[in-house]
């Protein structure tokens, strides 16, 4: 039994937390950027397939996060906690940082997205073993009595990390240039690097506060009294008992905890951008602000798990987003659609700019159509045409539409996406204690990483690419994305409620 004091268990839980939170910043910036990098990366002649291939590029990631989890758990297993994840730490960051150097397609063609792909695997790969050593690392301090909230702590990291990335993202967009047409021009053009580059310095501060953490005091004991495991990986998964534990914490808990996940805050903010048009800033500061609200339910559900127990929680969560899914979503087209308001056509605006590219002696026109509504509700429709190119006649673009919600519309949107992230807070929260808690010690690591990263990794990660390609397949049903995660979570529920014991047994 751990008998950290309160004290050493907080060192504990901030030197962890933070390593966890910047892992996490520097993999969802890539996804949170999904539209911008698409077209750094991808040929421009079909904005959808660019950004299909950018959100596949993205799950990529996802799908070697349990090949990590496998190298990495096998050698936190054997060599500790400490020095396993520190090495994580390291290659994550180095690959994030390298994102932000990488050549548009434009200067260097097909390479471009191959590196781009090679260094997104990188980080799947460095993600795979944080997690699991970070989450052990914080249970094997805490007394099982309260591991439920302790653990809890590192499961805000996940979703902080995506707050930061976001706020980093709109900082860095609104301080390139006082005018927001230039400001998003150049932020789309080149300020996009920035968050990633900035990314080795909070990669440097958590690498040296992990430098200074000790050895898990479980682990330590187990190597001073020579029963550390010499092969996790047969023990974790073959010997016929551990590896039913495995795949039961995989269809039972984390597959349906990894969908609930990434749609309640990834799929959410594709939703917004790309089918109800919502403008980015408005886009991304709803989820923001869903986050920061919602946020300290992880540590309400962690602690609560502590007292009745991690299932009925996580299952409760699963069974609410399967229900109530549909209604949302079908909620938020309504609140970002036109239908039943008055337009004030007195306001209407029209903007319209032709500018000269001397270099390439191409003409470009953009007229940008500004409707207001009563309400406060705006609609910007923006053609971009190249009237004259390369000796040739250009050709007329698809309009981009953007909306911005009024005030209470606004208040609305932040309402339903804060409800989904609730139940993410629900399924989540409790997770780490209920992974810890299956696995002796001597192979924790690995063998909760593998399920972990799997759900998430796998079934969860691709939750935006799936949903994104259904909605393309189906496009009269906009709500056909949903059609996933919906399917996957319930096949999870009803697995976790007939098999998931009522109170998992405490390993240690």
């Amino acid at each position: 039994m751990a008998s950290t004091s309160v004290t050493g268990i907080r060192k504990i839980i901030t030197a962890s937390s933070l390593g966890t939170l910047i892992e996490w910043y520097d993999f969802y910036i890539f996804g949170s950027l999904a539209t911008v990098i698409a077209a750094q990366f991808f040929p421009k002649g079909n904005p959808t397939a660019a950004l299909l291939s950018t959100l596949a590029t993205f799950a990529a990631g996802f799908i070697v996060r349990p090949f990590g989890a496998l190298v990495f758990g096998r050698l936190g297993d054997m060599i500790g906690r400490k020095y396993t994840f520190l090495l994580t730490l390291i290659i994550m960051g180095g690959s994030t940082f390298a994102i932000g150097l990488v050549p548009k397609y434009e200067t260097i063609g097909f390479a471009a997205p191959l590196i781009v792909l090679l260094l997104r695997l990188l980080q799947g790969l460095a993600l795979g073993g944080e997690y699991g050593g970070a989450a052990t690392y914080v249970a094997e301090h805490s007394p099982a009595h309260r591991r439920g909230y302790f653990t809890s702590w590192i499961q805000t990291t996940a979703t902080v990390g995506l707050l930061v990335s976001l706020g980093v993202i709109l900082l860095v967009r609104h301080l390139l240039d006082q005018d927001p047409a230039r400001s998003i021009e150049k932020f789309n053009d080149w300020g996009w690097r920035i968050p990633f580059l900035i990314s080795i310095v909070l990669v440097g501060v958590s690498i040296y506060i992990r430098l200074k953490m000790s050895e898990s005091p479980l682990f330590q004991q187990l190597r001073t009294e020579g029963r550390t495991s010499t092969n996790p990986l047969k023990e974790s998964f073959g010997h016929k008992a551990n590896l039913k534990v495995v795949l039961l914490a995989l269809f039972g808990a984390t597959m349906g905890q990894g969908v609930i996940f990434y749609t309640g805050q990834f799929y959410a903010q594709t939703f917004l951008e790309n089918t109800c048009r919502v403008n980015f800033d408005q886009a991304k500061t709803i989820l923001i602000l869903a986050i920061v609200l919602a946020s300290p339910f992880f540590l309400v559900f962690g602690g609560w798990s502590d007292k009745i127990g991690r299932k009925w929680i996580m299952i409760a969560g699963m069974a609410l987003a399967v229900l109530s899914y549909q209604f949302f979503f079908r909620q938020m087209l309504t609140i970002s659609d036109t239908k039943g308001r008055t337009e004030l056509t007195a306001e209407k605006e029209i903007r319209s700019n032709v500018a000269f590219i001397g270099a390439t002696g191409n003409i470009l026109r953009s007229t940008s159509t500004i409707r207001h509504y009563e309400d406060g509700f705006t609609v910007s429709e923006t053609q971009k045409d190249t009237l004259y190119a390369g000796g040739k006649a250009g050709a007329r673009s698809k309009p981009e539409v953007a909306k911005t919600l009024g005030t209470a519309d606004y208040w609305k949107m932040i309402g339903i996406v804060f409800i989904m992230i609730i139940y993410v807070t629900m399924v989540y929260g409790p997770i780490a204690a209920f992974l810890v808690e299956l696995f002796p010690t001597r192979i924790r690591y690995t063998s909760m990483s593998l399920p972990y990263h799997i759900g998430n990794g796998v079934f969860g990660g691709l939750t935006p690419y799936v949903a994104l390609l259904l909605t393309t397949i189906n496009p009269d049903n906009k709500l056909a994305g949903l059609w996933y995660p919906v399917l996957v979570a319930a096949v999870c529920l009803i697995i976790g409620m007939l098999y998931i014991p009522a109170k998992s047994p405490s390993a240690e």
